[in-house]
C-alpha cells in the first residue's frame, strides 16, 4: 500500500482521549491529529519521536490529519492505523502473497456470519470449502522480536475466535491472520498476561482446527508505504 498523497513528518507530543494526538509539524507548529487506534498502543508511543501522518481533503472532518506511523520506544516503526490492516491483507490476497490462501478465486469483505452476529473480514470461496479469515493488527512488542496480541483485554477478539471455531465445526475452513505492523516483530504469541481468556480461547481454536497465521509488514514511512512481505511464526 503506497499512499496516494505523501505522508507528512512530525514529532509526537502526546496521545490522549484515545482518538487524538498532538504533534509538532515540519514548520514547528502545534497540530492536533486523529489517532485511528482504539487499543492501548502499549510500547508504541515515544513522546518526542518522529511520526508520520496523512491528510484528508474532506470538508466534514474536524481533524483532517490522521496518524499513520509511530516510532516505538525500541526505535522501530509501527503502523498504528488499525484500519489499514484489512487493506494490507486484501492487497496481499489479491497478489497471491499469502501462500496458504492463494488458491481462492473469490474474495468478499465484511460478510455477516455466525451465531454471535459478527462480520468476517474476508470470506474466500471458489476452491473447496469456504474460508473465513479474521484479521487482527499486531503492534505490541515487549521483548525483542516478540509480538503479542491483544494489547488490552479484548472480549470482541475472543468472540471472533468462538465464531471461527463454529465455522470449522460446520465444515468450513477458518483462519486467524495476524497482520504485524511493527518492524521489530519476528514472531507472534498471545498476550496471556494482558488477556488470559483470549490466550486460552486462541489455543482452543487452534486445537479445534482454526489455522493461525502471521504476516509481517515492510514499513517505509519516508516513502509513505506499508506492505505485507513475509510470513512470521506463531508460537502458542
Amino acid at each position: 500500500m503506497k499512499a496516494v498523497k505523501p505522508w507528512q513528518k512530525g514529532v509526537l507530543v502526546k496521545r490522549y482521549k484515545r482518538f487524538l494526538a498532538d504533534i509538532i509539524d515540519a514548520e514547528g507548529q502545534a497540530l492536533t491529529i486523529h489517532c485511528p487506534n482504539t487499543g492501548s498502543m502499549r510500547e508504541c508511543i515515544s513522546e518526542g519521536s518522529p511520526c508520520w501522518y496523512s491528510h484528508s481533503d474532506s470538508k466534514t472532518r474536524k481533524y483532517p490529519h490522521t496518524w499513520e506511523v509511530a516510532t516505538t520506544p525500541s526505535g522501530h516503526w509501527a503502523g498504528i492505523n488499525t484500519g489499514r490492516a484489512n487493506h494490507l491483507v486484501r492487497e496481499a490476497l489479491d497478489a497471491g502473497l499469502i501462500e496458504p490462501l492463494a488458491d481462492y478465486s473469490q474474495i468478499q469483505a465484511e460478510v455477516k456470519y455466525g451465531a454471535e452476529k459478527s462480520r468476517i473480514d474476508f470470506l474466500l470461496s471458489g476452491n473447496g470449502p469456504d474460508c473465513y479469515v479474521e484479521v487482527k493488527s499486531v503492534t505490541l512488542m515487549e521483548a525483542p522480536g516478540e509480538g503479542l496480541f491483544p494489547d488490552a483485554v479484548s472480549a470482541r477478539g475472543t468472540k471472533h475466535l468462538r465464531e471461527l471455531i463454529s465455522m470449522v465445526e460446520q465444515g468450513h475452513r477458518a483462519v486467524l491472520l495476524f497482520c504485524v505492523q511493527h518492524t521489530g516483530i519476528e514472531r507472534v504469541s498471545p498476550a496471556d498476561h494482558l488477556d488470559p481468556a483470549y490466550g486460552k480461547t486462541l489455543r482452543e481454536a487452534a486445537h479445534a482446527g482454526v489455522e493461525v497465521l502471521a504476516y509481517g509488514a515492510r514499513i517505509d514511512p519516508e516513502n509513505s508505504e506499508i506492505a505485507l512481505d513475509r510470513a512470521l511464526p506463531v508460537l502458542l
